[in-house]
């Protein structure tokens, strides 16, 4: 972490001064810490991790009592991955860390803070974020949870390149990792075909030359929403309303591409490739047809990854990366949508 002394050695200097012949006048004497101006916070790698065991539309089928065409119709899912009996988010989580920091050349003693977005920890207590950091040998993070379902990880990396930006951190990893499959009801067509286990990091990181460079991130929520997306304390299980869901993913999605393109004082034309949340297929193709997106600008992971919540986003860059699809110096739009309703969007520079 850097401190202040570090941060603004002339600006504590000049209060010193102004303060040994008039006390009153260092208040006034230099322009406080949040006035100075933001460094570039940057990606510097992403990651990904998924469980080894592959679960069919067949397996999800005989299940949910309908057929595998039924499943690619309404979703457009393949297959998905879950975890085995035992397979902890946490061990997920830090794989995908693991691989982010080597990516980036980074030691995980050099990491400032570990932020994990999550709904599925293991424990209700402890959270996943310090045991992924014990995991990961992070001895001098901060570590917390953060919880927006699957708008999770864009919060994350929003609130990391806050903490770059503002000089309070200089190595933040931002985890996505859901299990979804724990609290998921086999029987309920509209989850079962849907719902996946994975996990995706990336390590957000001072920029000298502003290569890389994320824009800002724009969050919103709206609690009138919160009946569509549920899982209660009792039993545990997700229920969803799928044509509400539907209907505000699409909308929130829309807008937001279009207020965190405005900020970035970019066109649609100028951004490179669409990173949405893969929550269900037919949302990717609303959303596209809503924008007038090239369909070879707007990713699709979920055919072989399913919906894995807040590990989506950071899953598909990876996927895109490994299809060719981005190119140093593109710019990258993210955007998710997700329970309580929970919504934003983002533009990144890719370097990674």
């Amino acid at each position: 972490m850097r401190s202040p002394e570090l941060l603004l050695p002339d600006a504590r200097a000049a209060v010193r001064d102004a303060a040994a012949s008039d006390p009153a006048a260092a208040v006034t004497a230099t322009p406080m810490p949040w006035d100075r101006h933001l460094r570039a916070a940057a990606l510097a790698s992403v990651a990904m991790a998924v469980p080894e065991r592959v679960v069919t539309n067949e397996a999800v089928a005989a299940g949910a009592g309908v057929t595998e065409q039924w499943i690619l119709h309404r979703t457009g899912v393949h297959e998905r991955r879950h975890v085995s009996e035992g397979e902890r988010l946490q061990d997920l989580a830090a794989a995908a860390g693991r691989q982010a920091l080597a990516e980036a050349g980074v030691l995980p003693e050099d990491l400032d803070l570990v932020l994990v977005a999550t709904l599925a920890a293991d424990e209700l207590t402890p959270n996943c974020a310090p045991l992924v950091a014990y995991d990961l040998g992070a001895v001098r993070a901060g570590a917390m949870d953060v919880s927006a379902a699957c708008t999770g990880f864009l919060s994350a990396l929003s609130l990391a390149t806050a903490q770059v930006e503002g000089g309070r951190a200089d190595n933040v990893l931002v985890i996505g990792a859901d299990v979804l499959s724990r609290f998921t009801d086999k029987t309920d067509r509209g989850t079962a075909a849907l719902f996946a286990d994975g996990a995706g990091a990336a390590l957000v990181t001072a920029s000298d030359d502003g290569r890389g460079r994320i824009g800002h991130i724009v969050l919103h929520s709206d609690g009138s929403g919160a009946p569509s997306i549920r899982a209660g304390h009792d039993d545990q299980v997700i229920r969803m309303q799928g044509h509400d869901t539907f209907k505000a993913a699409v909308l929130r999605m829309s807008e937001a591409t279009m207020e965190a393109t405005r900020l970035a004082g970019l066109e649609l034309d100028d951004i490179g490739l669409f990173v949405y949340h893969q929550a269900n297929a037919r949302i990717l193709a609303a959303v596209r047809e809503r924008l007038a997106l090239d369909p070879e600008r707007v990713i699709n992971s979920i055919d072989r990854y399913g919906n894995t919540s807040a590990a989506t986003l950071p899953i598909a860059l990876v996927d895109a990366r490994e299809r060719g699809m981005l190119e140093p110096g593109m710019n990258v739009l993210l955007s998710a949508f997700g329970a309580g309703f929970t919504w934003g969007a983002g533009v990144i520079e890719w370097a990674a």
